[in-house]
């Protein structure tokens, strides 16, 4: 194992904590460059933790998703003993849903190979069962609860994965990084989200990850949600409820570059669809929306590992919608591969070198 290397991490995001909370624990010393671009997903991301609902998806993605579902309770354990803010993470379960009629194919097969891949996990529930577990859910035909499903709060884990990693002696500078050739570290960590490709580019990365925006809005129902599960429609929007009556109702998804601005348009799809799934929201108050700039990868596998002719740069990214629930686990494969460890799982899939 290599120890007590220089390593530099660019971006401070979710991804980029979790390195470098992962890196200092392995004894490296580590500084964090954050010039926290708006529009940085982490920002805005709702905190959906279901790997046993993503069924159907490609093995070498649901084998991330199961360690990283895996990987979550030790974490939030080990970042309580440092004495780290509440990351707000709970396992409150998660509601999978059809609501029309075209979603009947694509929800059956999710649920047949989600039950698959988790057998025993996933529960058939009755419409009624479900409205009582989720009181504004309108009409649904069919529904099955994840009793391990969880959420966290993006914001949260990332203050907390800060406090960490400082307490670990990570120097952390909200500033842009230094010409990444200029950098003199050992080993040097692109964790740009969808900013990556131009920070890779001198590297041979140029493309393979794109800005893809979410809107997400917030409602405050003025009722008791801390039982309520989040809340997955097979076709259309989530609602991710938290234990203060707050709920997250999202997410759009729009291939408009690094436009990181609120639009009428979304915010107009998001109340249509959202308030069709469940209706009982209607008299909920309106609080914010947020936005954040997916780093949405061309074959939809994050990018981790090194750079082909460039061994000292690694990158991280490319986790689109699902960075709140992989990325704490890519730090830990992060801090394998420095330390050329045997990572947890086979990373060929997502080598950075089929885009360079």
């Amino acid at each position: 194992m290599r120890e007590g290397l220089e390593v530099a991490v660019i971006g401070g995001g979710l991804v980029g904590a979790a390195c470098a909370y992962e890196l200092a624990r392995d004894g490296h010393r580590i500084t964090v460059y954050d010039r926290r671009d708006p529009g940085r997903a982490t920002d805005a991301g709702a905190g959906i933790l279901s790997p046993e609902t993503m069924g159907g998806l490609p093995d070498p993605f649901l084998d991330l998703a199961d360690l990283a579902g895996a990987h979550y309770q030790p974490l939030i354990a080990a970042l309580a003993e440092l004495g780290a803010p509440e990351p707000r993470y709970d396992v409150c379960g998660a509601l999978r849903v059809a609501v029309r009629e075209f979603d009947d194919e694509y929800y059956a097969a999710n649920v047949e190979a989600s039950r698959s891949r988790h057998p025993g996990v996933l529960e058939t529930v009755t419409e009624e069962d479900a409205r009582r577990l989720f009181p504004p859910l309108g009409d649904v035909r069919a529904a099955v609860l994840n009793p391990r499903g969880a959420r966290v709060d993006g914001r949260a884990l990332v203050t907390a994965l800060e406090f960490a990693a400082r307490a670990l002696g990570v120097q952390w500078r909200e500033e842009a990084a230094p010409p990444l050739g200029d950098l003199a570290a050992d080993a040097v960590v692109i964790a740009g989200g969808a900013w990556t490709p131009s920070l890779a580019a001198d590297f041979g990365l140029v493309h393979g990850i794109r800005p893809v925006r979410g809107q997400i809005v917030h409602l405050q129902t003025g009722v008791d949600t801390s039982r309520w599960p989040v809340l997955q429609p097979i076709l259309s929007h989530y609602v991710v409820p938290w234990s203060d009556g707050r709920v997250a109702l999202g997410a759009t998804h729009e291939d408009v570059g690094f436009d990181a601005r609120a639009t009428a348009g979304g915010l107009r799809q998001l109340f249509s669809e959202g308030l069709r799934v469940s209706p009982g929201l209607a008299d909920a108050t309106f609080l914010e929306v947020r936005v954040g700039l997916r780093p949405v990868s061309d074959d939809d596998l994050p990018l981790i590992g090194r750079l082909p002719g460039a061994e000292r740069v690694l990158v991280a990214a490319g986790h689109g919608a699902n960075g709140l629930l992989l990325g704490p686990v890519t730090g830990r494969v992060i801090a394998d591969v420095v330390a050329d460890r045997a990572p947890p799982l086979d990373l060929a899939p997502f080598s950075p070198a089929r885009f360079s």
